[in-house]
């Protein structure tokens, strides 16, 4: 038998109410939820719950948000004897499979990803940068529809999701020009995402400086699952690697299909999505048919999942 993954959402995935249902019914979600409250200094249950979708979308809001709910989830599914032998999650979501390998402590990576929205927000103000999805086009086309278009400014190739979906973003003409190239090339789509910042760009070099300062502050201990990394795709060799491929991460393409890849070649043919939504398990479907795929969200979603690992 095969090796059992969990993979944790980034940002994008979060809605209001995210985790409630386990909130409400298990101790170790409402846990992760106050430890957040007491590191961050506000209400996160009021904030999730009660808030509206305007505030959630507030990056320094969203990155410590989606943090907490996948955490919550993944205690619970610990609580009733699930646990993975390899963690990864795309861009945010790699902080959470660090929190899930306990490599880092919750508290810590809370308090570092509420400061890393906001550090991403500062470094290139709203109006500056956009991303955009290109859908049906060879990788080989974006990038050079990106080359071509950088002319006019910075545009790269920063989320690699799975066969036929690729990430662009940077500065607004010039990702709009990489737009217009990549339909001339032969897109099925591209279209302009609704984000107010060019994340894994070089334009966040800066972001990622100013991350390291926090990164530095915090204590890692040895890992006890393997993590796959979003910048190398591959598996890290030791919790030394953890805070310069973090650094990193901020201004460098997102590798996610590699790293299922490797995952998969490692020997790992369950993925369960840990968090909301699940774009994850969408991506994880387009890269391999061969594997089984879960999500864990709310109590429905745990029960099928329970279901369909008593089968194996």
């Amino acid at each position: 038998m095969g090796k059992i993954a969990f993979v944790f959402p980034g940002q994008g995935a979060q809605y209001v109410g995210m985790g409630k249902e386990f909130v409400d019914k298990y101790p170790q979600a409402k846990e992760v939820y106050s430890k957040a409250t007491k590191a961050l200094g506000y209400d996160m249950e009021e904030m999730i719950f009660k808030g509206t979708e305007e505030t959630l979308k507030k990056t320094e809001n969203t990155q410590p948000a989606i943090l907490t709910a996948s955490v919550a989830m993944y205690e619970v599914l610990k609580s009733k004897g699930i646990q993975p032998e390899g963690v990864a999650g795309l861009s945010l979501g790699e902080y959470s499979a660090l929190v899930a390998a306990e490599t880092l402590s919750f508290e810590s990576a809370v308090q570092i990803v509420r400061n890393r929205g906001k550090y991403m927000q500062e470094e290139v103000p709203e109006g500056v940068g956009t991303m955009a999805a290109i859908l049906g086009l060879e990788k080989s086309l974006v990038e050079e529809a990106c080359q071509e278009a950088s002319d006019i400014g910075v545009v790269e190739a920063v989320n690699y999701n799975c066969p036929g979906q690729l990430v662009i973003a940077g500065e607004i003409k010039p990702v709009e020009k990489a737009v217009e190239l990549c339909r001339e090339k032969g897109a099925k789509k591209a279209v302009v995402l609704p984000v107010s910042a060019p994340f894994h760009t070089s334009l966040l070099k800066g972001a990622g400086e100013k991350l390291a300062v926090n990164l530095k502050e915090a204590s890692y201990h040895e890992m006890i699952y393997p993590v796959y990394a979003n910048v190398t795709a591959k598996r890290l060799g030791s919790h030394e690697e953890v805070m310069p491929r973090l650094i990193e991460q901020v201004s460098s393409p997102v590798l996610w299909e590699d790293s299922v890849l490797n995952m998969i070649e490692a020997g790992y043919d369950t993925f369960i999505e840990v968090g909301p939504g699940k774009a994850l398990s969408k991506f994880i479907k387009k890269i391999s048919r061969e594997v089984r795929i879960l999500n864990v969200e709310d109590e429905k979603s745990l029960e099928k999942t329970l279901e369909k690992l008593k089968e194996a």
